[in-house]
């Protein structure tokens, strides 16, 4: 486990060699993906014509990224889509995963790891690869933890290369809960980070170490406790408190393309 003095390796190590092919002001996409029979998954998409990985972002609460902002952005304040122009400055293609057109209640664990949504995701996946062969990681926040840990687990197409979980659902009484799953049944790289002050009595610091232990069968697994943050507000379990890494998020950020680096040699600084 390592702590958050980490980040700062990581944020020399992209102080040096530079963004790589910035792209945060180029606009994406909204793309409805037929997923079942007569369900539709919106999708914010932004492709890069030099990436060498696709990230697929999984919200919390109950989903989606929210409405289009001016900038043309989706301008929810989940962590991971409040970061979208920070992912764009790294060789990804982007992909926010929408809320289901039949309205399936996201905010339910159960619902998360259930057929419907496994359904959709699989969907979603298939039309990500159709676009592009590149590594695909699934990256889950909150109640997006849920989601992508599920996603790999049952990933019988092998489309999933890598997991990222961040502030993982840990309290066992959840159903869905990251811990509780069949975590021995991902065979890929899994990073799990959680901020070492998150006082959500949902994503306990100390119920998250158990997740590595149990990813058995992981080539490659680690977890990073975050210590950085700053000004704190609200909700102890919403997006601008802790559970979001309010006040690191670019080291955060840098953290997780840093290390979704190690499975990808082309972004490695040569």
């Amino acid at each position: 486990m390592a702590l958050f003095s980490k980040l700062a390796l990581v944020a020399l190590w992209f102080s040096l060699i530079g963004p790589l092919h910035a792209q945060a002001d180029q606009a994406g996409a909204v793309v409805q993906i037929n997923t079942r029979p007569g369900v539709t998954v919106p999708v914010f998409e932004l492709w890069n014509n030099n990436a060498v990985a696709t990230v697929v972002l999984f919200s919390g609460g109950a989903g989606g990224y929210g409405k289009i902002g001016v900038d043309g952005w989706p301008a929810s304040k989940n962590f991971l889509i409040r970061t979208g122009k920070l992912w764009a400055a790294h060789a990804f293609n982007i992909v926010m995963v929408g809320r289901p057109s039949d309205g399936i209640d996201l905010h339910d664990g159960a619902v998360r790891v259930g057929d419907e949504h496994g359904a959709d995701n699989v969907a979603v996946f298939k039309a990500i690869k159709n676009k592009s062969p590149l590594p695909m990681w699934v990256v889950g926040t909150s109640m997006g933890s849920i989601s992508a840990a599920s996603a790999a687990i049952h990933d019988a197409d092998n489309l999933v290369a890598g997991v990222v979980l961040t502030s993982s659902v840990t309290a066992y009484r959840i159903r869905g809960a990251v811990p509780g799953q069949e975590l021995a049944k991902i065979r890929v790289p899994v990073l799990v980070v959680h901020h070492a002050r998150d006082a959500c009595k949902s994503c306990t610091p100390y119920e998250a170490k158990n997740i590595p232990s149990a990813l058995t069968n992981s080539p490659r697994k680690e977890m990073v406790l975050i210590e950085a943050g700053s000004a704190p507000s609200g909700d102890p379990c919403e997006p601008m408190h802790y559970p979001g890494y309010i006040g690191a998020e670019p080291e955060v950020g840098a953290l997780i393309a840093s290390w979704i680096a190690k499975a990808n040699p082309e972004l490695r600084p040569r």
